[in-house]
């Protein structure tokens, strides 16, 4: 082989490489553009992560108030609930009360009726001492008639 040949082949095979060397330079500028597209949308990730973050710390400021509404709600509760008891306790004690109420109205019945039969038997017993006081007189008008014609008569 002569050193003309061996440069020729020499260069072809530098010739392959350069074409070999510039499709992998190609395809690195592909990689680096896919690259810069990968960056580009990390950082589209990133901001849409920001802003997530701060959607959850605005939810957990609305969950924090909810927390702090539900604790009042839940004494308004306690507070109703011991007003219902204490309610109840009253309820209890009007139910005693109406019950000695009742005691009471019977028993002034009772000397109601005691008193009307004592109103009816003291009106008949003064209906007829009138009766009486009316028949007194009448015999004592005729008394005194009697005495005035013995008188008259002596």
């Amino acid at each position: 082989m002569t050193n003309e040949e061996f440069q020729k082949i020499v260069l072809e095979k530098l010739g392959n490489l350069e074409d070999k060397v510039v499709g992998i330079g190609n395809k690195v500028v592909g990689l680096e553009d896919k690259v810069v597209g990968l960056e580009d949308k990390v950082v589209g990730l990133e901001d849409k992560v920001v802003g997530l973050e701060d959607k959850v710390v605005g939810l957990e400021d609305k969950v924090v108030g909810l927390e702090d509404k539900v604790v009042g709600l839940e004494d308004k509760v306690v507070s109703l609930e011991d007003k219902v008891v204490d309610l109840g306790n009253k309820v209890v004690n009007l139910e005693k009360g109406q019950e000695e109420i009742k005691k009471d109205v019977k028993s002034i019945i009772e000397q109601t009726t005691n008193l009307s039969e004592f109103r009816y038997e003291i009106n008949t017993k003064v209906d007829k001492l009138t009766e009486e006081f009316n028949t007194i007189e009448i015999v004592t008008a005729k008394n005194w008639n009697d005495i005035a014609k013995l008188k008259a008569a002596r």
